[in-house]
């Protein structure tokens, strides 16, 4: 009795040997780095390692070693004292074509990473870094949505020829005009089978006759539901985008509620750069200029012409550009630094196909006549009142940095000149490359972690680990004896198998995916006190050791079974709608659970078969004069 076939026997022992292969690269520790990339348009050239260690042999900092890999320099340091003091020195030398960031780098042996055999990444907690919480200005993402509508509008009804004077905002509605109420009738026909019946996004309202002939537009609560999940969405791709721009390591980028998302940089100790990034909401327009008008007459008597806008130049001269927007940023897919034909600094944009299109028309008409490029930055001030109070303001800042006239019809590429530095047009090219923010987000909360705390989290996690784990040990093995010591074999194998599989995965580990870890080792020893008492019993009743082994297992796995089921449902749930720190939990816990049923149940069984199966035996070293 209690024999396991071979290949039983096989399969354990290769899921054994992939478990330890897999978390052995988590003993290797990891070294104060400083990684260093490229902008996508531009290669390493073989000076930057001779720079670097110049630069740092003059500041007296000692490297450990430079590694090249990838188009990525990782300049390896002992401590993270000679780490921090290791960015401006480096900065100094090389270009601003150059992204920096610190970083820890994993010292996992060649052999290892043939394997893919790869470390956990560690959270902010563990590792210390900068956290976020950014909030979504969704009144603003609301009015650009009717800004939007306004110019479609227009267009639909100049499509399908349909005579209108004007549509224009009015608070949170757009209120279009006709010359009758013939015309009315026959617009509003039109735009409901366009936008209200087949689509829900936009009611309309007849105004009264009294007030002129009109109708009076509004956003649906599905549109603007619609519009606020889209902006939150596009807002957590953008912000995702513009932190691989910075080169930070295993960034953690989530939502948090309707309005807020929640960004976390581990490793990054000084967030100014960050939050000059992550917070910059800047964004293009094209209009043209108004070549008629005084722009000088309009800024004196504060009256602009019909369908104009005031704007200032950089050199600080008003000009005159026409209210309609030809192309926004949110077209752009592609934008690179460079130089114009004059060696001043530019930025090329790349625009999509419905952009390129538009752009082409619009472009196409307008043949020898001036284009401004509008710059578009939201920022937030806070202001400190006498009585403590931080009020908080936005401050939106629009300038034309480019006017030309059109040469000829423009399309998917064009470029953009009348920066003022190549720091401008990196800083511009990165954000718009990125993709514009749907809506301007505003830091609302900030937290630095230093790398002692984080440091001191991993030694109080890794040693709530080893002494809850030695405890069970040293209890399994008096109490049970033989079987204690196979039941510690197993649990032994559950942690391996743990922190191998979130290695495969390349999960990160934080406080809470610690505890999960604990709280499984617990739950996996359960397993194995289920079936050793229920061996007991067995022998207790008079069967042979052989039988009750043969029960013990048996009669114990529906139980062990469904104890796991119901743990393994409440941590579905917990991931399902949890966020951060919580799926964490919920992730190790899951992983915790499977491998916790092949281990105590499969795997001891596998070890109790070598040691009594198929012989006779008349008592079982399980404690409790059995």
């Amino acid at each position: 009795m209690n024999r396991y076939p071979l290949w039983k026997y096989l399969l354990i022992i290769s899921i054994t040997v992939l478990g330890f292969l897999y978390a052995l690269p988590n003993l290797y520790p990891s070294d104060p780095s400083l990684q260093i990339t490229m902008e996508d348009r531009y290669h390493f050239n073989g000076k930057e390692l001779k720079n670097i260690q110049t630069a740092l042999t003059e500041a007296k900092i000692v490297v450990k070693r430079i590694d090249s890999e990838n188009n990525k320099l990782m300049v390896r340091f002992n401590n993270t004292d000679d780490q921090f003091a290791s960015v401006d020195p480096i900065k100094a030398v090389l270009g601003k074509n150059y992204i920096t960031a610190l970083t820890l780098a994993p010292t996992t042996p060649s052999w290892l990473k043939s394997f893919n055999a790869l470390p956990m990444y560690l959270g902010l907690d563990l590792r210390g870094g900068v956290h976020f919480l950014m909030e979504v200005d969704m009144k603003t993402a609301i009015n650009k949505s009717l800004d939007r509508y306004r110019i479609e509008l227009g267009s639909f009804l100049r499509d399908k020829k349909l005579r209108y004077l004007g549509v224009l905002r009015e608070d949170n509605a757009l209120i279009i005009k006709f010359e009758n109420e013939e015309l009315r009738a026959k617009a509003l026909k039109a735009l409901k089978r366009e936008y209200s019946i087949a689509s829900s996004l936009l009611e309309f309202k007849e105004i009264p006759a009294e007030k002129g002939v009109a109708l009076k537009v509004t956003l649906t609560e599905i549109n603007i539901n619609n519009t606020k999940r889209f902006a939150l969405q596009q807002n957590i791709t953008t912000l995702r985008n513009r932190v691989n721009e910075l080169g930070v390591s295993e960034p953690i980028i989530q939502q948090q509620g309707l309005e807020r998302i929640v960004v976390e940089l581990p490793g990054v100790q000084d967030p100014a750069e960050a939050k000059k990034i992550l917070g910059a909401t800047a964004t293009l327009e094209f209009r043209m200029v108004d070549e008629e008008n005084d722009p000088y007459l309009a800024q004196s008597s504060r009256r602009t012409p019909v369908g104009d806008k005031l704007f200032m130049e950089r050199n600080g001269n008003p000009i005159l550009l026409k209210r309609k927007v030809i192309l926004t940023g949110d077209y752009i897919t592609g934008a690179n630094p460079g130089f114009d034909r004059n060696q001043r600094p530019s930025v090329t944009i790349t625009l999509d196909g419905k952009g390129a299109n538009i752009f082409a028309r619009e472009t196409g008409k307008n043949i020898q006549k001036l284009m401004g490029v509008v710059f578009i930055e939201h920022r937030k001030k806070n202001k400190k009142l006498p009585d403590g109070t931080i009020i908080s303001k936005t401050i939106k800042t629009q300038e034309v940095i480019n006017v030309a006239r059109i040469q000829d019809r423009l399309s998917k590429r064009f470029q953009i000149t009348g920066l003022d530095s190549t720091k401008e047009s990196n800083s511009l090219a990165i954000l718009l490359r990125a993709g514009a923010l749907a809506a301007p987000v505003y830091i609302v909360e900030e937290r630095t972690i230093g790398p002692s705390l984080g440091s001191d989290n991993v030694v109080d996690g890794r040693n709530a680990v080893v002494i809850g784990f030695l405890f069970v040990l040293i209890f399994m093995v008096i109490y049970y004896r033989v079987f204690g010591l196979v039941a510690n074999i197993a649990l032994t194998l559950n942690l391996v198998l743990i922190v191998a599989v979130l290695s495969m995965l390349q999960a990160t580990l934080t406080l809470p995916g610690i505890a999960g870890i604990v709280l499984t080792v617990g739950m996996a020893v359960d397993a194995n006190v289920l079936i050793y008492e229920r061996i007991k019993e067995e022998l207790r009743n008079g069967v042979t050791p052989q039988t009750a082994i043969q029960s013990g297992y048996d009669k114990a796995f529906s139980t062990i079974a469904d104890a796991n089921i119901t743990t393994l449902i409440a941590a579905i749930v917990l991931y399902g709608m949890g966020t951060g720190p919580i799926k964490g939990f919920a992730i190790t816990l899951m992983i915790g659970i499977a491998s916790s049923m092949f281990t105590a149940i499969m795997g001891t069984r596998a070890v109790i078969n070598l040691i009594y199966g198929n012989k006779r035996i008349k008592k079982l070293q399980i404690g409790g004069g059995l």
